[in-house]
């Protein structure tokens, strides 16, 4: 409780929330940027830094992809598919105010359940092995099914598409370049954000180009600000916040699976189960609620193998672990142990971070909303110009930037024959995933896939594919027999 601990909460959420909403930064760039402030920190400050700079980076991806269809993390995907097509109808201030809402929600959930059962939860984790990351990405994957809207063999296809995609560039697992074609520029393979910057935003920029809507601009102006929906519209929504929050901790328990898969679980099951399922895709605010329930939830469960056993999740938590590590701080076991009070203090820091992360949005809001203020043509080229930096920062590579220009007119393509472009997002950011998890499996048991089935945890996620998958088959054709009786 002192002032230096506080400013850094202030400071850290505010920086993690626009540092988020900036296309191609994301969390592990935040974090990266500020660990070299926490050397001359107490261990409180950085810690509370730190933390509330990954709280809020994840968050702030949802700011861009639901104004300008272009989603500052890859953990936002998922928040364009309904987020923006709200904004296309003048309700981008109810759709900040559900996004804002549903993160703070999942981030306070996991926080909860951290502080609950870190230890058990932890040693749960550890059991998810390669085969049972497989089966969890598999499922994932049957989202490319509910997404696809209009043609489902479309939707399958361009799933497909988005799996090769992710297998271009290095091999993982042997160092060796995959189906670069004699391109050295594709010998690193694809960035994530710069395919996502070029399908959503810079097709978005083209098909505006070549199709000029009259009062387009006019219409987004309705909707700028920020508002959070009545509590009627909350009330018959809340299981999908309380279901995304409980799958996103889930996930995030999870070593090296990540807010991406969880984003795509939770969405996929959410529409399975909604009896909205026809309005997803079309700006329905559950789809907004899912996403961003489930990609905050991740925040506090991914810190559970982190500070319990020492084994970061995923890039952000290994920049982290880092932070702890610089000051003298060992993550594991004996940290809950010898060091409670550091452990409780790091869960007040994170009651904070999500509550400051509401009023960071509201802040976020009105700053980029201020935006779509502006003339379209002026607008769509500050798209085009953020999209171009955040394409060419992830990596510094200009070969993503042409990346991103070719999947721009591509999607242009896409979009006026129909195919969805959110199932080659999903294949291709968990298709690498995908691929090691179940290469590393079939090595681990000798080359037998049988032997998948054997793996109780794995077994069960295999049958709740089939279930889900199965079910809308069977219960069309028993629907039709009885129809016809």
């Amino acid at each position: 409780m002192t002032l230096e601990v506080f400013a850094a909460i202030i400071a850290g959420t505010i920086f993690g929330t626009f540092i988020g909403a900036l296309p191609g930064m994301g969390s592990v760039v935040a974090l990266v940027v500020a660990l070299p402030f926490t050397f001359s920190m107490s261990v409180n400050a950085a810690i509370a830094l730190v933390l509330c700079i990954y709280c809020s980076s994840v968050f702030g991806g949802s700011i861009s992809a639901i104004l300008i269809n272009t989603p500052g993390t890859p953990q936002s995907a998922a928040t364009v598919f309904d987020g923006y097509p709200m904004t296309q109808q003048g309700k981008a201030d109810l759709a900040l105010g559900w996004a804002t809402v549903s993160s703070v929600v999942g981030g306070l959930f996991s926080l909860i359940i951290l502080m609950l059962a870190a230890p058990q939860l932890a040693a749960f984790g550890v059991r998810f092995g390669q085969v049972e990351t497989f089966a969890l990405i598999l499922f994932a994957l049957t989202c490319i099914a509910w997404v696809s809207r209009g043609s489902t063999l479309k939707g399958l296809i361009a799933g497909a598409i988005g799996l090769f995609l992710a297998t271009i560039g290095p091999d993982t697992m042997t160092g060796l370049s995959r189906f670069h074609f004699g391109i050295a520029e594709l010998s690193g393979g694809f960035s994530l954000i710069s395919v996502l910057v070029g399908f959503f935003a810079m097709s978005e920029v083209f098909s505006r180009a070549a199709i000029r809507e009259e009062g387009q601009t006019e219409h987004l102006l309705s909707g700028v600000g920020f508002r959070v929906a009545p509590w009627p519209e909350w009330r018959t929504r809340l299981r999908t916040l309380i279901q995304s929050s409980v799958i996103g901790t889930f996930i995030g328990v999870l070593p090296g699976t990540g807010a991406t898969v969880a984003t795509f679980v939770s969405y996929a099951e959410a529409k399975r189960a909604s009896r909205r399922r026809d309005q997803y895709g079309k700006g329905e605010p559950e789809g907004v609620i899912a996403s961003e329930a489930a990609n905050n939830a991740v925040t506090g469960g991914a810190l559970v193998p982190t500070l319990a056993l020492g084994i970061p999740g995923d890039g952000a938590t290994a920049v982290i672990m880092g932070a702890l590590l610089i000051h003298g701080l060992v993550p594991g076991v004996q940290l809950f142990r010898n060091q409670p009070e550091l452990i409780m203090g790091a869960f007040i820091i994170l009651f904070f971070a999500n509550i400051l992360m509401f009023f960071a949005g509201l802040l976020g809001s009105q700053v980029f909303t201020r935006l779509l203020r502006l003339p379209e043509a002026i607008l769509m080229a500050m798209v085009l110009l953020m999209s171009l930096v955040g394409a060419f920062a992830v990596r510094g590579n200009p070969a993503d930037v042409v990346a991103a220009i070719i999947a721009g007119v591509v999607g242009v393509l896409l979009r006026f024959n129909g195919v969805p472009m959110a199932p080659i997002v999903i294949g291709m950011a968990l298709g690498k995933t995908f691929e090691e998890s179940f290469r590393q499996g079939m090595m681990m048991n000798d080359g037998s896939f049988l032997a998948f089935f054997t793996h109780p945890i794995a077994l069960g996620i295999f049958v709740l594919t089939i279930l889900v998958v199965g079910w809308p088959i069977v219960s069309r054709r028993f629907r039709g027999a009885r129809h016809e009786e």
